[in-house]
């Protein structure tokens, strides 16, 4: 099958949305499918992605990455988004490559970009469906970045609501791969969705053999750590995940807790990393920043940690929770969003 799939981020950035991503294209190439992926370009951002070219072109076999031409998304420079420009090098693409289907994840941000809706011209013309994948709650996390009088952020998220939904039920089929988030955006008016479990994840990499002694002094060359309490914030440190929220209640309990016996370690990288990492430095004595972590190696780091802990109220399925459970260790998370589809309290966190 010829599949071709629309993407508002893509590797080197890592998210949900590219993580998933990735193990989706590495099924579908082994399966023998061809697919060409759209995606913004990243050269604007390479003093922070020196290596994003690894990414585009001939990834895997059949799998072709096209990078498309992109501006900040929303006045985020860390965010790129692609331009309006850049949809007639995808119109181009799909007349040469002839897809049987299109498949779009997170159409309304794509909408922003190409101020049209992705793929469904196309697809109509050629007789092929066209499907979404609704993957963020832009909606929840518009606070996070505008704080705006209320009744100015009430008038954005009304009108913002109701393109969201045009969006969504301009295309054939909407997949949420979350029962919690399913319910959700039936009730907010996307009346063309289904729910399936389509994350795009592999619990067989996370295997109980990757656990070494010492391994943060080798792979990290982190001394006097593997003997500690390993807790482990894996995610983009941005707004939205909730990192306010965490620092103060770490505040609240370092006055509860041996914070001596505990090392914490963040993975990942954004805009709040020189505020969490004052902050953190002030209240425990052992904090490690890893920065980003390839996906290849989150396994390993992952299992040779003893607690997973999220505070991000806002995502639609979570899936370092699912990475956190396969390394076979809890997690803890906010009873809200999507985590809780997957936590059992009490028993795995």
């Amino acid at each position: 099958m010829k599949i071709a799939i629309i993407t508002s981020c893509f590797l080197p950035i890592i998210d949900g949305v590219t993580v998933s991503g990735l193990q989706r294209l590495k099924i579908l190439s082994q399966w023998g499918h061809e697919v060409r992926l759209f995606c913004p370009d990243y050269s604007s951002l390479e003093e922070t992605y020196p290596h994003w070219r690894d990414y585009t072109g001939e990834i895997f076999p059949g799998i072709k990455i096209i990078n498309l031409k992109s501006n900040s998304f929303v006045g985020l420079d860390y965010e790129p988004n692609v331009n309006r420009s850049s949809y007639q090098t995808v119109i181009k693409e799909l007349q040469k490559f002839e897809p049987d289907i299109i498949h779009v994840a997170e159409p309304e941000r794509l909408f922003v970009g190409f101020w049209r809706l992705a793929g469904v011209g196309y697809a109509k013309q050629a007789g092929i469906p066209c499907v979404c994948f609704f993957r963020t709650n832009f909606l929840d996390y518009l606070g996070d970045y505008f704080p705006l009088p209320t009744p100015i952020f009430a008038a954005i998220k009304y009108l913002l609501k109701k393109l969201i939904v045009w969006v969504y039920n301009s295309y054939d089929l909407t997949l949420v791969a979350s029962k919690i988030t399913y319910p959700k955006i039936k009730a907010l008016g996307i009346n063309n969705t289904r729910y399936g479990n389509l994350l795009g994840f592999d619990a067989a990499r996370f295997a109980e053999s990757l656990v070494e002694p010492n391994f943060f002094q080798s792979k990290y060359d982190l001394e006097q750590i593997d003997s500690l309490v390993k807790v482990v914030f894996l995610g983009r440190l941005y707004p939205d995940k909730g990192w306010n929220f965490t620092l103060d209640a770490l505040a609240s309990l370092s006055d509860r807790l041996d914070l001596t016996k505990v090392a914490i370690i963040v993975a990942g990288d954004g805009p709040m990393k020189v505020e969490i990492m004052v902050k953190l430095n002030k209240l425990a004595p052992h904090v490690y920043f890893l920065g980003r972590v390839s996906p290849e190696n989150v396994p390993a780091l992952l299992t040779n940690c003893d607690l997973h802990v999220t505070t991000s109220e806002k995502e639609t399925r979570g899936l370092t929770i699912l990475e956190a459970f396969a390394a076979g260790i809890p997690a803890i998370a906010p009873n809200a969003g999507g985590v809780v589809e997957n936590i059992k309290h009490g028993k795995n966190g």
